[in-house]
């Protein structure tokens, strides 16, 4: 999931969607990790992870097709919403959106030209910001992009203007007072309520842009009603209309989208390619026989033992591994009554070994990833800092046997069924991953192996809706994945507010939400002092055992010796950041 929104499954984050959010580095971005392979065409991407596989213009093949691997079906088309914010709707949805910042594979926070002429900050009192769009800038029918189309979007993204719009996330937007347009709708001026640090974050590839023109032919954009009509309409329907060098011309549910160069595209690269195809294949393990078949020319999979080394075996294939923003996590659904109970969430926190995890999953095929002790931040990034207790994750049956005895909770023992100090059967929980992935499915098992000697009876259950389960709280716990963007006070706003959209498990702290709002303010002028503001609030956050970090997640791909300026990008944008410049090679 993105934990995007910088603030997605993603979620984004759903940034912080998921995305799913953070700022800086990242474990050198898209360089090799561990035991990785990385020769080939990916032989500079330690060292210059931004142009490895660079191929000039005129070294390209005017036409041609390449199909991209994904993971995930595509049931929702809106970004913007809780359960449309997952990677590889991402993935599709930003080829053919425009947005006004992007992240680079070294991890930077980018603006976009093609889009934009400029973005800055006029006044910080109130924080105002202007956006200059490009004249030439318009959508495939012909429609200037304009403020009209910020306006709609951030109708649907600041919780009052459309309160039944399912977003993401709100941080941010909802601190923006207006939004108004001047220079015939090409500058567009956003004034705030206070200060806000994360300010590029909006309206970025986190949450890309939707046409204003085409939302209103679906709903009433000067009523809530008709906000959240139009809404819901754009993540129902597939996009007929795009603002960036792509258009989709064909979608195949759970089998392929079919993008197209857009006639209208405005950027200063033309797309090489006739088509990009992107693929569903959400078994990983039939991935690399689809790259050897030339089914497929590039794959993003979650990296697993043996599709490394599968992929270590074709030839004329190049692959690299990075380590990012992107970071696994077991969440707990506090709507379960059983999971309200603190103490039994501590004991199962204490009782999962995550090194052991570690070492027997992702540490088999890279020996960089460590256990992640911070809900905001990953390693080697600005802010980063050891916030859970040692206990947590640290795989000790018995003193989770004492929190739960020392509670009241009886029965505490392999083989009986943990009852709650109110006499009920603690019930069999259900936790859940996505299908076909075997890293998940071993975390799971491992998991459910860990709370056995504590009575806990765990079900480990796929799932093939990732965002639609979260969003409808189908599950007691959820093994998934965050891709954050490069944001970290939006991003906390997004995971963790009691009012965000993607909080899926229901997690309430005022505390929390004070702490995490004073945070972005601080930022502003301060970021170290924001940074440690949401360090504090992430220490009560750890305390009530809400989400447990398992670690920076490596990233994994794999190309064709062919194909061109397709690279790794350890953040939310994924691969399709520079999509206008892939091609096959000439020679």
């Amino acid at each position: 999931m993105t934990r995007t929104r910088a603030a997605a499954l993603v979620a984004m984050s759903a940034a912080a969607a998921m995305v799913l959010a953070a700022c800086g580095g990242g474990g050198g971005g898209g360089g090799g990790g561990g035991d990785a392979s990385q020769g080939g065409v990916f032989a500079d991407c330690a060292t210059d992870p931004n142009s490895c596989n660079a191929v000039p213009a005129d070294q390209l093949q005017q036409g041609g097709q390449l199909t991209f691997a994904i993971e995930k079906n595509i049931p929702n088309w809106n970004l913007n919403s809780s359960e449309g914010n997952v990677f590889e709707t991402g993935l599709a949805v930003k080829s053919v959106l425009p947005y006004t910042y992007f992240t680079t594979p070294d991890l930077k926070n980018n603006l976009n030209t093609d889009l934009l002429e400029s973005a800055e900050v006029t006044n910080t009192n109130p924080q105002t910001v202007v956006y200059r769009i490009k004249p030439e800038a318009v959508w495939s029918d012909g429609t200037p992009i304009t403020a009209d189309d910020f306006v709609f979007n951030w109708k649907t993204q600041n919780g009052r203007d459309c309160p039944d719009c399912a977003t993401a996330g709100n941080g941010g937007y909802d601190l923006v007072t207006s939004v108004t347009g001047s220079d015939g709708g090409k500058t567009v001026t956003a004034t705030y309520s206070g200060p806000y640090a994360d300010w590029k974050s909006l309206w970025a590839s986190s949450a890309p842009l939707y046409p204003a023109h085409i939302a209103a032919q679906h709903g009433d954009l000067n009523t809530p009603a008709g906000v959240a009509a139009a809404f819901n309409w754009l993540g129902a329907t597939v996009p007929t209309y795009a603002g960036g060098p792509f258009q989709i011309s064909n979608w195949q549910d759970n089998v392929a989208l079919t993008l197209t160069p857009n006639p209208k595209w405005y950027g200063a690269t033309k797309p090489k390619l006739d088509q990009v195809i992107m693929r569903v294949i959400t078994d990983a393990t039939q991935e690399p026989i689809a790259l050897q078949n030339n089914e497929v020319q590039v794959i993003y999979p979650q990296p697993q033992v043996d599709l490394v080394q599968q992929v270590q075996n074709i030839p004329n294939v190049s692959q690299t591994q990075g380590l990012g923003l992107t970071w696994e996590h077991f969440d707990l659904n506090l709507q379960n009554p059983a999971l309200a109970n603190e103490a039994l969430r501590d004991a199962m926190f204490v009782a999962t070994n995550r090194q052991d995890i570690i070492d027997k999953t992702v540490g088999q095929f890279n020996n960089e990833v460590t256990p992640m002790n911070n809900h905001n931040f990953v390693q080697g990034q600005e802010g980063y800092e050891d916030v859970l207790a040692p206990e947590q994750g640290s795989g000790d049956i018995e003193a989770a046997r004492k929190i739960l005895t020392d509670a009241g909770y009886t029965n505490v023992a392999e083989g009986q069924q943990l009852t709650a100090p109110d006499g009920q059967a603690v019930p069999p929980l259900r936790l859940r991953y996505t299908t076909g992935n075997a890293i998940r499915q071993s975390t799971c098992e491992l998991f459910a192996s860990y709370m056995r000697p504590l009575g806990i009876n765990v079900e480990v259950v796929p799932t093939d809706d990732l965002g639609g389960d979260l969003d409808s709280g189908n599950y007691d716990i959820m093994l998934y994945a965050w891709v954050q963007s490069p944001f970290p006070f939006g991003g906390a706003q997004q995971l963790w507010l009691s009012t965000s959209g993607s909080n899926f498990g229901g997690y309430n702290n005022p505390e929390v939400d004070r702490l995490i709002n004073e945070a972005g303010a601080v930022g502003v002028t301060d970021p170290a002092a924001g940074y440690a503001l949401l360090n504090q609030s992430d220490r009560i956050l750890s305390e009530d055992s809400y989400v447990l970090p398992l670690y920076q997640k490596p990233t994994f791909i794999a190309v064709q010796n062919n194909v061109g300026n397709v690279r790794n990008n350890s953040s939310l944008d994924g691969p399709t950041y520079n999509i206008s410049e892939w091609g096959l090679r000439t020679g």
